[in-house]
């Protein structure tokens, strides 16, 4: 998969079939948008892409409403992974400003999406809107596509037992605890990715504790609590649990630990999969334990 950083950049892409969106989660429903994007794209010799926007536009132009304190189901590196295993051929990530967001939809399909990429076919999720003030949708593209050459397509929306697939309805189930329900909805594992790093075995004891330094302050962790996970780092992979930390205004803390632990793990980049919630809270520890021994009490529970 390629990765471009301007529309300029990505003038070299054969034919193309382009989506747009924010894709946070790389849920079902886009995995719908991007199967259908595929096929397009093989029945017209082209290749298929996604234009992407870093920030979330809602953090740019809503600072002070809807983008104050929002959350990402992905940081940027767990989106261009979960793209990247979808089988996405392209991936186009534009800086979302103040300045681009008061390009007209037209502008956007006319001049860059046509003018700049050449685009074959456009496709948009069910009830999808663009341009300045979100005045660009399904029924513009349809009007546009004779004059402008190219096709358009609209996916419908995705359920899950009888429930619409959003990404706010993940966050939501994320941000209380859902971790079953939230991966429904995904369609994979909630995951975060970090780097390992030992904790000092004087204060962890004889249990092995990994920390995962989360360093995006937009990414969504869930609530404090312990949680099954499964964890891959290159070569390995064991089960394990996590312990989140409560959020003191800082980042929450993410403690591992592994059914099979490795010394050489520390420095890694490892890729966390989260199963399900214990239901066992912080406020559930023993008072004045250490977090090591209130882990080693809770083994049982998945090992």
């Amino acid at each position: 998969m390629r990765i471009f950083r301007s529309f300029g950049e990505a003038a070299v892409i054969s034919s193309p079939v382009v989506t747009t969106g924010s894709f946070d989660g790389v849920h079902i429903g886009h995995k719908t948008i991007i199967r259908r994007l595929k096929k397009l794209a093989a029945d017209h010799s082209g290749e298929s892409v996604l234009i992407t926007f870093d920030p979330h536009p809602r953090m740019v132009l809503y600072p002070e409403s809807a983008g104050k304190g929002l959350k990402l189901i992905c940081s940027r590196e767990e989106k261009i992974e979960m793209l990247r295993k979808a089988g996405l051929d392209n991936v186009i990530i534009i800086e979302f400003t103040r300045e681009f967001s008061r390009i007209t939809s037209e502008e956007f399909v006319r001049d860059i999406l046509c003018g700049i990429l050449k685009a074959r076919v456009i496709v948009v999720g069910h009830n999808h809107h663009f341009g300045f003030n979100q005045e660009g949708d399904y029924r513009n593209l349809w009007e546009w596509r004779a004059r402008y050459g190219f096709e358009a397509e609209e996916i419908p929306m995705q359920e899950v037992q009888n429930e619409t697939v959003s990404s706010t309805r993940i966050r939501q189930a994320l941000s209380e605890g859902y971790i079953q329900r939230a991966n429904a909805y995904l369609d994979h594992f909630y995951l975060i990715i970090g780097t390992a790093v030992a904790e000092d075995p004087r204060i962890t004891q004889d249990v092995p504790l990994i920390k995962i330094p989360v360093t995006d302050p937009v990414k969504l962790v869930p609530p404090p609590g312990l949680y099954a996970v499964s964890c891959a780092a290159e070569t390995f992979f064991s089960r394990g649990m996590v312990y989140i930390t409560g959020n003191d205004g800082s980042l929450p803390g993410i403690y591992l630990h592994l059914e099979n632990y490795e010394d050489d793990i520390p420095g890694k980049r490892m890729t966390l999969f989260f199963h399900k919630r214990l239901g066992i809270s912080q406020s559930d520890l023993p008072a004045g334990k250490l977090l090591a021994e209130g882990v080693r009490e809770m083994r049982e529970l998945i090992f």
